[in-house]
């Protein structure tokens, strides 16, 4: 196996739309893509500011709004400036780099998700515990934890590539690079990088599904197990959040990655409906968690309606 490519650059293909509609298309991005990296930056300063969300949830929800501001800038941009400029050039470092930070967020989202699991399971199951166990020192080591095995996960797969020989062709049927459509393209054996991407994807995946899948069994029986319905409402407010970004996380990439081969599909459409649940977990689920999490938390709530108090107070005076 030769080292490293033979081309320079790789064709984006994009969403496949009729010309006519790339300023269209741009232009609903363009504004999804603002209120994404908007909602989450919100969530960043409040966590990080507000002494009321000085807690676990809210650390970990700090840190999932970066994940996902990683994750969408990752992709978006280059597609919105594609749309823009009807150009479909991305060179072979830039791919590189986009893969590697998609990567990073998808991965450490996996891990993160199933901390704020365990973090619902010991607040509700476990509350006399739940501040020893969950103090500042551990959440802060959970986190280093999370973020460096998201990172040694991407470079692994992201240098494994540089290794591989691209001779043509170099055309990605994709509106950003992701490994499997990367690994596609490459004249070398993949054999063992592809092996090697399903394994720890399917390892890792199963993990932390069946973890956070334990956490809510646990917790559901001590919801059941409350007597008052007030106690029930509360119990489960505290974690409808968290639950809702997992299911619609995991959703969407049980949609991508495992969904069954269907023969009544030709090959574009099943790569049409690969690039819609790509938009959806690229751009769409950025853009929900600060909804969810804004709507569904009354302490976020709180800060919202503060923060908009003040700046017409600003505004008027």
């Amino acid at each position: 196996m030769n080292n490293g490519s033979s081309i320079s650059e790789f064709i984006l293909l994009g969403l496949s739309s009729p010309p006519e509609l790339d300023i269209l298309l741009f232009l609903v991005f363009l504004a999804m893509y603002l209120a994404a990296i908007a909602g989450n930056v919100f969530i960043i300063i409040i966590t990080n500011l507000d002494p009321a969300l000085k807690t676990p949830m809210y650390f970990f929800l700090g840190n999932l709004s970066l994940l996902d501001i990683i994750c969408t800038t990752s992709a978006v941009p280059k597609m919105l400036f594609n749309l823009f400029t009807q150009q479909k050039v991305i060179s072979f470092n830039e791919c590189i780099i986009q893969m590697f930070f998609f990567t990073v967020g998808m991965d450490t989202e996996f891990l993160l998700l199933t901390f704020m699991s365990f973090d619902r399971y010991l607040a509700i199951c476990n509350p006399l515990r739940y501040q020893s166990i969950m103090s500042k020192r551990s959440c802060f080591i959970m986190s280093i934890v999370v973020w460096a095995f998201g990172f040694l996960s991407s470079s692994f797969h992201s240098s494994s590539t540089l290794w591989l020989s691209f001779c043509g062709p170099k055309e990605i049927n994709h509106f950003f690079c992701e490994v499997p459509q990367v690994l596609a393209l490459s004249c070398s054996n993949i054999s063992l990088n592809k092996y090697v991407l399903i394994v720890t994807d399917l390892i890792l995946g199963l993990i932390c599904i069946i973890l956070t899948f334990i956490s809510y069994v646990f917790i559901i029986f001590a919801i059941l197990n409350i007597r008052s319905a007030e106690g029930k409402k509360k119990a489960f407010s505290t974690c409808a959040s968290h639950i809702t970004i997992v299911l619609l996380f995991y959703g969407t990439l049980v949609f991508a990655y495992f969904k069954p081969s269907d023969e009544s599909l030709n090959m574009d459409k099943e790569i049409a409906f690969d690039k819609i649940i790509s938009v959806f977990y690229a751009v769409v689920t950025p853009l929900l968690n600060p909804i969810i999490y804004s709507l569904r938390n009354k302490e976020v709530r709180d800060e919202l309606k503060l923060m908009a108090k003040s700046a017409v107070r600003n505004a008027i005076f």
